[in-house]
């Protein structure tokens, strides 16, 4: 099952970067969808910039261990739901960086999903709707936004292993569509719970047919 899932996922690799990279115009236009004056957008924005101010008084050690941790459950959790069983997970005692091992070949999502997948976001996003609605939970939201947005950020670098193993080119087009995605997701669900996100999504896809039909249009 693992490896025929994985060639089905291969095999959408390259059109998934190209959708990303044609959506990045409907991606940068769908601002306006947010309604930033709401209490639960002034709390989302409170709590991400609370996780920079906390950020500067972590020890640094603690912080990047932290992200290591987070790195490898995340690349774990794609190779969970994508039927391949972990073998290991490890961290290196200085703190410089982990790895994590995993049976069968594997697929791109597995390796690339650290650098655009917010996995501690993802699972407070599922739990918040069990819980009675409240301001707090928003600026929580955010502060794990914040949280996300730096780590992705620190760990995208030239001497990053992963990256080279989907390409380089692979990742200027995917990535930063993907995390405007992720990011654009969070601030939706933030509004208006899942049914946002699915909003959210359907708002892109009309923006990146309505850009299409304009490209079309101009040179026809």
């Amino acid at each position: 099952m693992a490896n025929f899932l994985d060639k089905i996922i291969n095999l959408f690799k390259w059109p998934i970067a190209i959708y990303m990279l044609i959506s990045l115009p409907a991606l940068f236009s769908s601002v306006d969808f947010f309604s930033f004056t709401s209490f639960k957008y002034v709390a989302l924005g409170a709590g991400f910039f609370m996780y920079f101010i906390a950020r500067t008084m972590a020890d640094s050690s603690v912080k990047t261990a932290m992200q290591i941790v987070a790195h490898e459950l995340t690349h774990s959790f794609f190779a969970l739901i994508t039927f391949h069983k972990v073998k290991h997970i490890r961290l290196d005692p200085e703190g410089s960086g982990g790895e994590m091992g995993f049976a069968g070949e594997g697929n791109w999502l597995i390796v690339i999903a650290p650098y655009f997948f917010p996995l501690f976001g993802f699972f407070y996003m599922l739990i918040m709707p069990y819980f009675p609605e409240s301001i707090m939970f928003n600026g929580i939201l955010g502060y794990i936004l914040g949280y996300h947005m730096d780590t992705v950020g620190s760990q995208i670098h030239d001497k990053q292993t992963d990256l080279p193993k989907v390409s380089y080119k692979f990742c200027w087009m995917f990535l930063p569509g993907a995390n405007f995605w992720t990011i654009g997701s969070i601030i939706a669900y933030n509004s208006k719970g899942w049914l946002g996100v699915k909003v959210y999504f359907d708002l892109i896809n009309r923006l990146n047919l309505q850009n299409f039909e304009y490209l079309i249009n101009l040179v026809f």
